[in-house]
């Protein structure tokens, strides 16, 4: 790949310097080796014959989607026609819509549709900014179809310059045509055991809520998590407190995810255990909470926030970083500063990645290049288009 020097830019090396938290450099440059980072600093100090100007430009680290659900059938536009119409998340789901009516579309798609609409979708998330997306199954249910989804996944590695981190969703939601004991038995006896062996996923996510799977059942899925060394994850404490983040944190999951009804205990649980908290904004934008999550707390206890667009086909179809950045301002009070660690250095940590998040040596030269004036606008903009350059180890996307 050989060596690059990336000059006339300003830098957010989100490494704390001189009490800044975002380590701002103006007037930096960043020397690049081999799709590494070998130098950042100021400009005067680093030289080069193959130098290339970003044009006044603030450079972040690419953008990390820590959460979404990006490999789907078929849409839920209907759904949202009907919570505009009064429904509720439970309601829709106990009439036989939600997960189930995507699980059902996902079962019939062959895996070249379903890598052809991912595709899609994930196009515009690199547009947005995103240099590595995290993407679930769990719209399988069955292990076949589950299998498929993540060898979905694998195959978008590296499509329009994007890293993929495939997670298995373990429990999502209950099949139809068995009942929970079996299903869960089949999810810990065979499917984790299929997806260990073929590699296809980093780590193994559930939902433990009251329309989803118990604290209980979840333990089982994480204790065959770990017997395949798998670290895990969960979607916890969104519509009611089933001390799930607690019980992750026990499991020293990589993260917890919504926490709109976290407790204190929960919090001080996942800050001991180093879990981070991923904050997902544009789904309760789109089921129209009113229960926030508690941020101050977060803080209190000195958890990492990261933020991610939950895209999924139906309470969270979104496809923008900067967007979801801007709804965790708005919505839920977090400062730009934080709004800009969630979708770089927290989400590297959410997703146990060490190699990238921050703009410092030895980490992969994943690059945002922002025609902004001030960092503040990346937060502050309403559907803010996108970086002007896009930077993958090294290389202009």
């Amino acid at each position: 790949m050989g060596e690059v020097v990336y000059f006339d830019c300003h830098v957010a090396t989100m490494v704390e310097r001189h009490g800044d938290p975002l380590g701002r450099i103006e007037d930096g440059a960043i020397r690049v080796v081999d799709g590494r980072i070998a130098e950042v600093g100021k400009r005067a100090d680093i030289e080069s014959d193959d130098a290339v100007s970003l044009g006044g430009a603030w450079v972040t680290p690419g953008l990390i989607d820590c959460h979404t659900h990006l490999v789907f059938g078929g849409n839920r536009a209907n759904e949202h026609a009907m919570r505009r119409a009064g429904a509720t998340y439970e309601e829709i789901a106990e009439a036989g819509g939600g997960i189930l009516s995507s699980v059902r579309a996902t079962r019939e798609a062959s895996e070249d549709a379903l890598l052809s609409s991912a595709r899609k979708r994930l196009d515009a998330l690199a547009a947005s900014g995103a240099t590595t997306v995290e993407v679930k199954s769990g719209y399988g249910l069955d292990p076949d179809t589950e299998l498929k989804m993540l060898r979905v996944a694998k195959a978008l590695d590296g499509h329009a310059g994007v890293s993929i981190v495939p997670t298995f969703l373990a429990l999502h939601a209950l099949p139809p045509e068995t009942d929970r004991t079996a299903y869960v038995d089949q999810v810990v006896n065979e499917t984790i055991p299929a997806v260990a062996a073929e590699g296809l996923a980093t780590s193994v996510d559930a939902f433990c809520e009251r329309i989803a799977f118990t604290a209980e059942e979840v333990e089982r899925v994480f204790e065959a998590a770990r017997a395949h060394e798998l670290p895990v994850r969960l979607h916890a404490e969104q519509l009611s407190n089933s001390h799930g983040a607690a019980m992750a944190a026990r499991f020293q999951a990589l993260s917890a995810d919504h926490l709109e009804h976290l407790d204190e205990a929960g919090a001080k649980a996942m800050a001991e255990a180093g879990t981070v908290a991923v904050l997902l904004p544009a789904a309760f934008y789109c089921l129209r909470e009113t229960r926030t999550p508690p941020v101050d707390l977060l803080r209190e206890a000195g958890v990492r926030i990261a933020i991610a667009t939950d895209c999924n086909p139906g309470t969270s179809p979104t496809l923008s970083l900067p967007l979801v950045m801007n709804m965790a301002a708005t919505l839920f009070g977090l400062t730009p500063e934080e709004a800009l660690a969630g979708v770089t250095v927290h989400a590297a940590a959410a997703l146990g990645l060490s190699d990238r998040g921050t703009i410092a040596e030895e980490q992969r030269a994943d690059l945002c290049a922002w025609s902004v004036t001030d960092l503040n606008e990346l937060a502050y903009w309403i559907g803010l288009p996108g970086p002007a350059r896009r930077i993958v180890a090294g290389q202009i996307i």
